[in-house]
């Protein structure tokens, strides 16, 4: 009964391979019309307003605040600290087949091998601080770093016509800063943190 079975299925597709398949162009029936509806991109385009999207891009720009900006007190007295930046590993840290290539507890500081740029850090809603740093020798200096403790960096970089960036949390802890405005320096193999009081 099997062999019956597989019998006939062999025979029918031994059959339908037998015949050869045509296809034959019945011609056009009916009429036809080109498509008539737009690009959807030219579209897109078209229905953007340049204008109005580059004045929101410039008050994005205008308006832009790093979110982690870390906002630091005006100083009250002038002072200067020197901060370590030896570093210790708290973690094994393995290679990419599984090997520790730098075990916990590995003591190294990063001045040993980079030499970091100077930092100045200012608020620049404090007026009396943003004329404080254009009239300061750092001002002129373009291999200085200036970073903002609270404000907008756009309208900064508008009115000093330099790079302006964020003072960050990160950067802040790691340097112990407590001030501003204040001066960073590499002082041998520790940063050096110059606090300035500015006198009103």
């Amino acid at each position: 009964m099997v062999n019956c079975k597989f019998f006939i299925l062999i025979l029918i597709c031994g059959l339908l391979l037998a015949f050869p398949a045509y296809a034959i162009n019945l011609g056009t029936i009916g009429t036809t019309y080109p498509i008539v509806e737009p690009d959807l991109v030219a579209e897109i385009k078209a229905s953007i307003d340049y204008e109005k999207l580059e004045k929101v891009m410039e008050e994005h720009r205008q308006n832009y605040q790093a979110k982690d900006i870390y906002a630091l007190p005006t100083a009250k007295r002038a002072r200067t600290f020197l901060v370590d930046m030896t570093y210790t590993l708290d973690h094994d840290i393995p290679g990419e087949n599984g090997e520790i290539m730098y075990q916990r507890g590995l003591t190294w500081n990063p001045l040993d091998y980079v030499s970091p740029p100077e930092l100045v850090v200012i608020n620049s809603e404090d007026a009396k601080q943003v004329e404080w740093f254009e009239k300061s020798p750092y001002y002129k200096n373009r291999q200085i770093k200036l970073l903002i403790s609270a404000g907008f960096a756009a309208s900064l970089i508008k009115q000093l016509d330099r790079p302006v960036f964020y003072l960050t949390k990160t950067i802040a802890d790691r340097l112990q800063l407590t001030a501003a405005p204040c001066v960073i320096t590499q002082n041998g193999k520790k940063m050096m943190v110059q606090e300035v009081r500015i006198d009103e």
